[in-house]
């Protein structure tokens, strides 16, 4: 279902590209479906759903309005949103201070995973920490495109992958966050990292860092983009694979040595993490 408004573009700067990208890329890249930019008169009122596909905006002037599953969000000058275009959505420009925007409509490769992580991590209305970048990537896809540059569809998708860090690392704007928590959550990080083979608790860290096990957990998530359980996971099968390809230890041994009191565990640990298993792993960068 789409509805939106079907004014043709009146300000000779606005310009939509609409691309159906090729076998390849529809099979290995992420590609653009459709990208442009609009200035403020022609900036539509839109309400979609059910659409293939995922859609990145940024407001280079003005403000406005994104309605996502019924839930609104103010957008204003210097603001990204990210959207899963199947959902029920809805952007409008404010009347008071149109907005001049500019966007790619993308599909292909894992943008659906992307766009799960970024919404584990983030809100749909966000801030990067570098507007600028988001501006220059976009640009750089409407250039491509526009002109048919022969590697446009390799080179696009390079460029989708880059305005999808700059969503996914916002979260880690030094500015976010209190100096002094940031400080002591690095600290845990950095002990994690260096004790990881000993029995390690929530618990025990709280108390070590004098931080509530439920705060603990809530702010290291949201600066590492992981759980400490995860943190901990990965330093011990990083270290096992080093033992596992410069040592002729057993598994078993390999299992204490990272902290794992049972070979079993570590074995199913190992075999989620590399989709191998120990002894497979060894033959591998061995032989």
């Amino acid at each position: 279902m789409e509805q939106h408004d079907t004014r043709a573009f009146r300000n000779k700067l606005s310009k939509r590209i609409i691309s159906t990208p090729g076998p390849a890329a529809k099979s290995t890249f992420f590609y653009m479906q459709e990208t442009g930019c609009i200035k403020t008169e022609d900036a539509a009122n839109t309400h979609r759903s059910n659409l293939e596909s995922f859609l990145f905006v940024a407001v280079i002037s003005g403000s406005g309005e994104l309605t996502v599953n019924g839930e609104a969000h103010s957008v204003s000058k210097g603001e990204c949103f990210f959207i899963d275009c199947r959902t029920d959505h809805n952007y409008k420009s404010s009347a008071a201070d149109p907005w001049e925007v500019m966007w790619v409509h993308f599909n292909g490769a894992t943008s659906e995973q992307y766009y799960e992580y970024f919404l584990s991590q983030s809100k749909n209305v966000f801030r990067p920490t570098f507007f600028d970048k988001v501006v220059s990537a976009i640009s750089e896809i409407i250039a491509l495109n526009e002109h048919k540059n022969p590697n446009a569809e390799i080179l696009t998708s390079k460029l989708i992958v880059d305005l999808l860090t700059l969503a996914l690392t916002v979260s880690s704007d030094p500015d976010r966050y209190d100096s002094a928590l940031k400080q002591k959550l690095a600290a845990v990080n950095s002990y994690i990292e260096d004790h990881f083979s000993e029995d390690l608790s929530l618990e025990k860290l709280s108390s070590e860092f004098y931080i509530s096990k439920f705060y603990l957990t809530r702010e290291y998530k949201k600066i590492y983009g992981k759980t400490i359980f995860q943190h901990i996971i990965t330093c011990r099968i990083n270290y096992g694979k080093q033992l596992l390809r410069f040592s002729d230890k057993s598994v078993e041994e390999i299992a204490h040595l990272c902290g794992f009191n049972d070979q079993s565990y570590f074995a199913r640990q190992f075999k989620k993490a590399e989709n191998l298993t120990c002894f497979a792993y060894r033959k591998m960068w061995r032989d």
